[in-house]
């Protein structure tokens, strides 16, 4: 589609085409509708996967959290349920993203840090005390580790009586982004992959309604991709997974309908808005035509949104809120199934109970204020938006070309390709701000002399010590043979074609602690050392 005036002179969208100063129908000469847009809930979904989308209710509010304890946390919970959350996401320390006990050497100082210390099941009913896991709908950002999480959540619900069946929630469990732009991985790919696949199939037996995957850009958006960057490595993960499923032997229209994605919402609402678009579109021909895919949810792609974190400012805190808005404004538009906006401190610090409130709000004033809701798909047929939408699409599927010409999403990973171009984009985006040519509002313009004292959230550095004396008095109380066989057990299983996840929630039934079962684990599968690429 081309730019009807455009020159080299003019601006560029974040994933580098160029914006034209005026769009108009001529901007969409050969634009079919009927091919491009389908209506609401159809193929090939760009308009949204389902026909009513919000006009009958509003996507889920789902505010990320954890920090410190369980029990602090557990609070931060139920005052967020009290305040109109409608769905929990939590939020882990990197000790228990990376597979350690709290009193494990290698992470002195990191315990509670950037998310909730979860060691054992003991910690997961702290957790969830006092919430019905039958009612909720919870997202767990937790990948190398994810099914350990997962078993622990059912564990829990197990005990206050709830049928797994009925649990409704995610977990992210997309460990290839962890090797292109975040680095919580454990075992080596083809491991990672294996236990991805375990945890669809042990999902579709017995948590039928749980989403078993959140594929993620976020975090590429996050270490610097753009948005076709974004979009294209997420959906090359996408077919990844799904071509490890097939070859596991579970059947697409079985495990397809539970993927679902993740991605971030940034200032830039026209390109965003037409990145989720163009999302849709490209997932549902790849399901369709690709894979076999034959029923609408498996076709259907359905994500959830994070505000971008990357894009909040220490300096002038009070005008992420503003940020926030306009982002989130961008997710509700582009047709997200549930959305997390960030808190104005957390460029500083964990939000406050204060600023995760305000979070909130910003979301209810955007559904119970606007008029955003009243129609699906408000810029439907925009010229900007439609030609935009087919801007990111046609980058989107280049990359994704050069993704499947270097064999595939693994294959680029071990090459490094995705992390040397997000290095590449990232760069870029800093020259630009230091150079003044990007503008940061209250960074290189509009600035103040001296920012106005903020206090923020501390964790308490006790709480390390803390957990690992609730590890000693669980190691001392629990029956150590049981310990030992179930974990011998999940070494067996995980060295021959077993399900894992059947060993591994019966050694966190007998008070195996987070690390053991990541350890027995290493022990077989050995941990992922990144290759001279990177």
């Amino acid at each position: 589609m081309g730019k009807a005036g455009g020159t080299e002179d003019q601006a560029q969208t974040e994933s580098g085409t160029p914006f034209a100063r005026v769009y108009s129908a001529g901007d969409l000469a050969g634009f079919d509708p009927a091919t491009a847009l389908g209506a609401p809930g159809e193929f090939p979904f760009t308009r949204g996967p389902y026909a009513s989308m919000y006009t009958t209710r509003p996507w889920t509010m789902r505010q990320y959290a954890g920090f410190g304890t369980a029990a602090e946390s557990n609070a931060r919970y139920l005052e967020l349920i009290a305040h109109g959350t409608t769905g929990l996401s939590v939020a882990f320390d990197l000790p228990t993203q990376m597979g350690y006990d709290s009193d494990s050497p290698r992470v002195a100082g990191e315990v509670g840090k950037v998310g909730v210390a979860i060691d054992s099941i003991e910690d997961m009913r702290v957790l969830f005390a006092g919430i019905p896991l039958g009612e909720v709908s919870t997202s767990m950002t937790i990948n190398a580790p994810a099914a350990v999480l997962l078993l622990l959540y059912q564990l829990v619900a197990e005990e206050q009586g709830v049928d797994p069946a009925t649990l409704t929630g995610t977990i992210q469990n997309d460990v290839l982004k962890e090797y292109i732009a975040r680095g919580t991985y454990i075992y080596p790919p083809a491991a990672s992959l294996r236990l991805v696949s375990d945890t669809f199939a042990y999902c579709r037996e017995h948590l039928p309604r749980w989403n078993t995957i959140s594929i993620s850009g976020y975090h590429m958006a996050e270490a610097g991709a753009t948005p076709a960057q974004e979009i294209a490595f997420t959906l090359a993960n996408g077919i990844a997974y799904v071509e490890a499923a097939l070859a596991a032997g579970l059947a697409v229209d079985e495990f397809a309908p539970r993927l679902s994605f993740f991605f971030v919402s940034r200032t830039t609402l026209l390109e965003e808005v037409a990145k989720f678009r163009a999302a849709r579109r490209i997932w549902a021909r790849v399901m369709r035509d690709r894979f076999g895919a034959r029923s609408a949810k498996s076709q259907a792609l359905r994500f959830h949104t994070q505000t971008a974190g990357v894009q909040l400012t220490a300096q002038q805190p009070e005008v992420n809120l503003v940020r926030v808005a306009v982002q989130a404004l961008a997710a509700v538009l582009g047709g997200t199934q549930s959305l997390h906006t960030n808190s104005f401190d957390e460029a500083i610090a964990l939000p406050t109970q204060k600023s995760a409130r305000l979070a909130l709000r910003t979301q209810q004033v955007l559904a119970y204020e606007t008029d955003v809701t009243k129609t699906v798909d408000p810029f439907a047929g925009s010229y900007v938006v439609e030609s935009l939408t087919d801007d990111v699409e046609a980058a989107a599927l280049d990359l994704m070309d050069q993704v499947a010409e270097r064999g595939g999403a693994v294959a680029a990973i071990e090459q490094g390709f995705q992390k040397s171009e997000i290095e590449r984009s990232a760069y870029d985006v800093a020259r630009q701000i230091d150079d003044g040519s990007r503008v940061v509002v209250g960074v290189n313009r509009f600035t103040l002399d001296a920012d106005e004292p903020y206090e923020p959230l501390r964790v308490d550095p006790a709480i390390e010590r803390a957990q690992a004396d609730r590890l000693a008095r669980l190691r001392a109380e629990r029956d150590p043979g049981a310990v030992g066989t179930a974990l011998a057990e999940l070494t067996a299983t995980a060295a021959g074609p077993g399900n894992v996840l059947v060993p591994l929630k019966a050694a966190l039934a007998a008070r195996a602690t987070v690390g053991e079962v990541c350890d027995a684990l290493r022990t077989v599968w050995g941990t992922y050392t990144p290759t001279d690429a990177f």
